[in-house]
């Protein structure tokens, strides 16, 4: 007990916490979201060989010791073509609000092609424009000389001011160690925005979708085009700990429905498999995991699409 007489004791200050947010941003293919995963170490974001696969803002979070950072993994940078496209784009820009460290993410092995290194290039001046403090991640390493990389990196930092030049793999690990410290040192003292152990806030259910386009894209490549997207439906836990979780595959032609489904449903029962498995393993429990293919030209211009992706006509995130 206090008595009156005593002083009483010191009123805390400040959290030992820190706590905030981290945006990923760059050109398509760039390997940001294979990097997402790898920073906090967990399948999160999907990744494949075709552009702009990430559609979605994908928040990984990753805690340690007293610091939790919120990896921000965003749409591609692009020329958009479509008011879906748009408001990706958009919603990649926007990331930057509220963000307390920036990565700018580029492939370094096509950085001496021109239309790669002329994307770069656009993206480093509209930085400069916004004077955000970037730090820049030369991705995919492993796949150039190595003494091509030190002109890169002088080049790139006479093109834009950067605070911190990173060479990682995403693919193998290499060098990201150095990249997370670094965003960890640049997080605000303040307490935890999440639970230690939450992942993302990402909806179980939509990353599921997200799982099974990521299995369309690996195993169909290029017989099935970009604009092909799942919506996910019913999500029914069972008292036995299953799971019941019903999607829809939507494409924009039937000859697209067909490849799919593949010959006797062949394709779509080894989508289905690819994606269960993923499913399970990381959720813990057994999913029964239903596809269904519809044909929809105009799946992009539905409300539902830009719902579900988290965006507006306006192109505001929500």
């Amino acid at each position: 007990m206090t008595h009156l007489s005593e002083t009483p004791p010191p009123v805390p200050t400040s959290s030992p916490q820190r706590a905030g947010f981290a945006a990923l941003l760059g050109p398509p293919n760039a390997g940001k979201s294979t990097l997402l995963n790898t920073l906090i170490e967990s399948k999160l974001a999907i990744t494949s060989p075709k552009p702009q696969t990430t559609r979605l803002r994908v928040l990984g979070l990753w805690t340690e010791g007293e610091t939790q950072v919120g990896f921000l993994d965003t749409p591609g940078l692009f020329e958009p073509k479509t008011d879906l496209d748009r408001d990706m784009v958009t919603a990649a820009w926007q990331s930057l609000q509220g963000a307390d460290a920036v990565a700018l993410v580029v492939d370094a092995s096509v950085q001496k092609e021109r239309g790669p290194a002329a994307r770069t290039a656009e993206i480093i001046a509209q930085l400069a424009e916004r004077q955000r403090t970037v730090a820049l991640v030369l991705n995919k390493i492993d796949r150039m000389a190595r003494p091509d990389l030190l002109p890169l990196a002088e080049r790139l930092q006479r093109e834009g001011a950067f605070e911190a030049i990173f060479m990682v793999s995403a693919r193998t690990g290499n060098g990201v160690s150095d990249l997370r410290a670094f965003v960890k040192e640049r997080m605000p003292p303040g307490p935890w925005l999440y639970p230690e152990d939450q992942l993302t806030d990402l909806p179980e259910r939509l990353w599921a979708a997200e799982i099974t386009r990521e299995q369309v894209f690996l195993q169909l490549r290029q017989e099935v085009p970009y604009a092909v997207t799942v919506m996910p439906g019913v999500w029914e836990p069972h008292k036995d700990g299953s799971v019941v979780v019903r999607q829809t595959i939507y494409v924009t032609r039937p000859a697209h429905r067909a490849i799919v489904l593949g010959k006797n449903g062949t394709r779509i029962k080894a989508l289905g498999q690819a994606a269960r498995q993923i499913l399970e393993e990381h959720l813990k429990r057994r999913v029964h995991l239903f596809l269904t293919v519809e044909v929809d030209p105009r799946w992009q211009e539905v409300p539902e699409t830009e719902r579900l992706f988290g965006l507006t006509r306006s192109g505001q995130s929500r």
